[in-house]
């Protein structure tokens, strides 16, 4: 059971992802290499991803001993670039007490990491090309879906939170939680373990999780919500002193991501699955500003359709309407234009 602590600060400071992060993503992918769960679903994908991840991407298995990964590496990033930027940037003093965390008791440290815990530049660069030859394989020929799945589920929040208020739209992120006296609570989920680590690891974290819930105490600094479509088990959190708490918690349709043929992607992609196709298809529409009637004729749908879709999307902070004399006209708002992928 994982319990979020709000303040009423808090509950103004949650802020939804407006894009996927590379990194995060990047890593619970590796996390789900190695997941004791969800085998029917993602063996394939595993057993694929396996075969084909370069050597040159082992050493981030080496920087997981037993199952827990230093906290240096919680960046968030809107670029593949940013994100490794980040991680280099950790003072030097967060890396060192990070590495002799995770390695307390798990036996010899490979040269490279008593390197890095020293600073040294080459062992960053072994850390560097690792996370590139990882990205390469696993999420680079699937970020294009990943980017369709993202604003998928960005725009089911925002809707949701629009016409129903944060306690719904917190519960729709993970069914079975609930908001409650400030308290967001999870129920129960499986264990994480790395994509090298051994299964008495996992065990072990089962038995730590038996005994306790965990408590996240937000204390003012806020919730970001990062959807991630490349894990299954329970939300992955980033708890940093002095940072927004980051939750990344599985989303999409259950399958992880798979590199579509070309000539195979759709225009509306997830947004479709999120909105509707035919709301998918006004939002679209309103690029540029449209009247009801205009919007109607353009997605074949009659006036009091359209009127009833515009209101819907404009509750939700996706479009605007402004009146001038008798004419309605509706476009997107920035936010509408993010979540369509179009460029303000």
């Amino acid at each position: 059971m994982l319990h979020i602590r709000f303040t009423a600060e808090d509950m103004s400071r949650v802020r939804f992802a407006p894009r996927p992060s590379p990194v995060p993503e990047l890593h619970a992918a590796l996390l789900m290499l190695g997941a004791p769960h969800e085998g029917l679903l993602f063996g394939r994908w595993r057993g694929r991803l396996l075969r084909t991840l370069p050597g040159a991407a082992e050493p981030l298995g080496e920087l997981v001993p037993g199952g827990a990964a230093p906290r240096f590496l919680d960046v968030l990033g809107g670029t593949r670039e940013e994100g490794f930027a980040l991680i280099r940037s950790a003072r030097p003093e967060f890396v060192r007490s990070e590495l002799a965390r995770v390695y307390a008791g798990q036996g010899p440290v490979p040269p490279w990491v008593r390197a890095l815990h020293r600073g040294d530049a080459a062992a960053w660069g072994t850390l560097d090309r690792a996370q590139r030859a990882a990205h390469e394989t696993v999420l680079a020929p699937v970020w294009p879906q990943v980017q369709d799945l993202h604003r998928a589920e960005f725009t089911r929040y925002a809707l949701t939170a629009a016409e129903q208020g944060l306690a719904a739209a917190l519960a729709a992120v993970a069914p079975g939680s609930r908001l409650r006296d400030g308290v967001w609570e999870w129920p129960s989920a499986p264990s994480t373990r790395s994509a090298l680590e051994g299964p008495e690891a996992g065990e072990a974290r089962n038995a730590r999780a038996a005994r306790a819930a965990r408590e996240v105490r937000l204390a003012g600094r806020g919730l970001v919500l990062l959807p991630t479509f490349h894990w299954r088990g329970g939300p992955l959190v980033q708890d940093l002193p002095d940072r927004p708490v980051v939750l990344a918690y599985p989303a999409g349709g259950g399958l992880p991501p798979a590199p579509e043929p070309r000539g195979a992607r759709s225009e509306d992609g997830g947004l479709a699955a999120a909105l509707g196709r035919t709301r998918a298809a006004v939002l679209r529409a309103l690029a540029e500003p449209r009247t009801t009637t205009d919007l109607a004729r353009r997605t074949g749908i009659g006036n009091a359709t359209a009127s009833a879709h515009a209101a819907a999307l404009r509750a939700a902070g996706l479009i605007t309407t402004t009146r001038t004399g008798r004419s309605v006209h509706h476009e997107q708002t920035p936010l509408g234009m993010l979540v369509v992928g179009t460029t303000p």
